[in-house]
């Protein structure tokens, strides 16, 4: 019993791991902001955690419809955040560090 848990235990460190990893490279290369980072990770979360509203237990490869539902509205929220913040830094919105309150120097 022991070798089972253990082996479920490394193969969710890797499944978590890869998920970190796509989830790190969609924000370097589509500069996702936070708010589509949470929405990614509570759908991987959704997907990792055996509690599901259409259990697949019950009514077979049917009840990956909503995993598939969860991961496809996750991923369209994150693309829309991207796509907005792209647009605000297009017409000159700066998403740089904020300045301190007493800075003298102009915002350039």
């Amino acid at each position: 019993m022991d070798d089972v848990v253990r082996t479920v235990l490394i193969a969710v460190a890797v499944l978590l791991g890869l998920f970190l990893a796509v989830v790190g490279l969609l924000m370097w290369r589509y500069r996702i902001p936070p708010r589509g980072v949470v929405a990614l990770a509570t759908a991987g979360f959704y997907l990792v955690v055996p509690v599901d509203v259409i259990p697949e237990a019950l009514v077979g490869p049917l009840g990956l419809v909503d995993d598939a539902g969860v991961v496809g509205v996750a991923v369209l929220v994150a693309l829309r955040l991207a796509r907005a913040r792209t647009v605000l830094r297009d017409s000159g919105v700066d998403f740089g560090r904020k300045r301190r309150r007493g800075s003298t120097r102009p915002p350039s």
